[in-house]
C-alpha cells in the first residue's frame, strides 16, 4: 500500500528517478521529453550544472539560517539582485516559500497600507490554495469546493473570452470599473490582483487596455495594483516579467515558480516606502528566505541573465507558436493557439481530445504535456527556457502525431 495521501492529482503515472535539462528519467530508464517544467518551475532545466553547484556549495555552509534569528550572507545579496531586474520602483523584497504564502503575503502588505478590508480578483484566476488564494482563486470549483466557508471581501471582475478575439473587452473593462460602484467602493479596496497571462484559467494574455485600466483606477483611488508574476516571472514570457510586455510599472509584484529553478522560495517586491509601512513582527515565516533557496535563486538569476538568454526564449516561443499554428490550419478541432514567449496554450473543442491527446502524447511520443482552462480544453506549453529548437520540434511532433491518430 502507498502511504503517500492520495489528495494529489495525476497528470501521469510515471516514478521518476532523475531529470536533465527538458528531460526526465524514469525507473526502467526510459527518457520522457517533459513540456511541464515542474508547472513552469524548472526555468534552467532539470539540474542545471550551475543551480546544482551552487545548492551544493551553500548545503556545506548553512542549510537553515532562521532571518528573525539572524541574518546568512546572500539574503541582501539576493534582493539587491531583483532589486536590479524587477520593475523601476521595486527595490524591497520579502521572501517566503511558495506563490500562494507570496500572494497572501501581497494582499498582507496591501491591506496593512492602505487599511482597506477588500481585494479585487479576475474571472479564470488562479492564486493558490491557502483559504485566502482560494477565495481570490476562480478557475475552477474543485479547487474550492469543500472547503466553505472562504474568507470574504474577494470580490470578482471578468476576464475578456480569448475566442471572442477582444469582443467583450470594452465591456469586460466597463463591469470592472462598475464593481466599485456596485460591490465594493474603492475608498474600501485595497488592491487589484492579476495575472498577467491566465495561468491555470487558460493560458491567456490579459489585453494591454484591460492592464491600462487597472492601473489607471488604481491610481486614481489609491488602491494597489498587484502583479501576479508567480507563472509569468524569469523569463517565462521572454522578458524577465510578463509586465515589462506592457508600459505599467505595479505597486506590488509577486515572484515564485520560476525563481530558483524548482527549489522552494518565493518572494514580493514593493518600494521601500509601501515595504516601511508594514509593521514589524506582522507577517513572517520559519523558512522564508532559506540559504539554499537564495543560493539556487541567485544561481538561477546569473543564467537568465546571460547575454542571449531570453533572446532564445523568445525565438523558441516564436518557433512553437509558428508550429502549432501550422498544425492548427490543419486541424479544424484546434480553436486557438496564444500565449507569448514559452507561455503557450492550444485551445482544443473538447476536454476530452485534450486528455486523449496528452495520454497518447505521454504513450507514443514520450512528450508531458498539462492541460488549462475551467472546462480542461486547453493544452500548455511550458517548457524550459533552455529548450533547444530540435526539443520544440521533437515535441510538435509528437503532438501532430497525437491529433492525425486521434482525429
Amino acid at each position: 500500500m502507498s502511504h503517500l495521501a492520495p489528495v494529489w492529482f495525476s497528470v501521469t503515472d510515471l516514478d521518476v528517478v532523475q531529470g536533465h535539462g527538458s528531460w526526465v528519467t524514469t525507473t526502467d530508464g526510459t527518457e520522457y521529453l517533459d513540456f511541464t517544467c515542474g508547472i513552469a518551475v524548472t526555468s534552467t532545466g532539470h539540474c542545471h550544472p550551475k543551480v546544482v553547484a551552487a545548492i551544493q556549495q551553500q548545503a556545506e555552509r548553512f542549510i537553515h539560517a532562521q532571518v528573525n534569528v539572524y541574518r546568512h550572507d546572500l539574503l541582501e545579496p539576493l534582493a539587491a539582485r531583483l532589486a536590479g531586474i524587477t520593475p523601476a520602483g521595486i527595490d524591497t523584497f520579502f521572501f517566503s516559500n511558495s506563490g500562494a504564502e507570496a500572494t497572501e503575503a501581497a494582499v498582507k502588505l496591501a491591506k496593512q497600507v492602505t487599511k482597506r478590508p477588500h481585494v479585487v480578483v479576475f474571472s479564470g484566476s488562479f492564486h493558490g490554495r491557502t483559504h485566502l488564494t482560494m477565495a481570490m482563486t476562480t478557475s475552477k470549483t474543485s479547487y474550492r469546493a469543500g472547503y466553505a466557508p472562504l474568507p470574504g471581501g474577494v470580490f470578482v471582475a471578468p476576464f475578456p473570452d480569448p475566442l471572442r478575439r477582444g469582443a467583450d473587452l470594452d465591456d469586460c473593462i466597463d463591469e470592472f470599473r462598475r464593481l466599485f460602484r456596485t460591490q465594493t467602493g474603492p475608498d474600501e479596496t485595497a488592491a487589484v490582483v492579476i495575472e498577467p497571462v491566465l495561468g491555470e484559467g487558460g493560458y491567456t494574455p490579459a489585453p494591454a487596455k484591460l492592464l491600462d485600466a487597472i492601473a489607471e483606477l488604481c491610481a486614481q483611488h489609491g488602491i494597489l495594483f498587484v502583479a501576479d508574476e508567480v507563472q509569468t516571472g524569469f523569463g517565462r514570457t521572454g522578458r524577465m516579467f510578463a509586465i515589462e510586455h506592457t508600459n505599467l510599472i505595479p505597486d506590488v509584484i509577486v515572484m515564485a515558480k520560476g525563481i530558483a529553478s524548482g527549489f522552494p522560495i518565493s518572494a514580493i517586491g514593493a518600494s521601500a516606502e509601501l515595504m516601511s509601512q508594514w509593521p514589524t513582527g506582522s507577517h513572517g515565516g520559519t523558512y522564508g528566505g532559506n540559504p539554499i533557496g537564495c543560493a539556487a535563486a541567485l544561481a538561477t538569476i546569473d543564467v537568465l541573465t546571460e547575454p542571449g538568454f531570453l533572446d532564445n526564449v523568445v525565438e523558441r516561443g516564436e518557433q512553437l507558436m509558428d508550429g502549432l499554428r501550422r498544425l492548427q490550419a490543419a486541424h479544424p478541432r484546434i480553436l486557438d493557439v496564444r500565449g507569448i514567449g514559452l507561455m503557450v496554450g492550444v485551445q482544443l473543442d473538447d476536454a476530452a481530445l485534450v486528455a486523449a491527446t496528452q495520454a497518447h502524447c505521454v504513450r507514443e511520443g514520450k512528450l508531458l504535456l498539462m492541460n488549462a482552462g475551467t472546462d480542461g480544453s486547453t493544452i500548455r506549453w511550458m517548457p524550459p527556457l533552455t529548450v533547444s529548437a530540435d526539443e520544440i520540434d521533437l515535441g510538435l511532433g509528437a503532438f501532430g502525431r497525437a491529433l492525425e491518430a486521434l482525429g
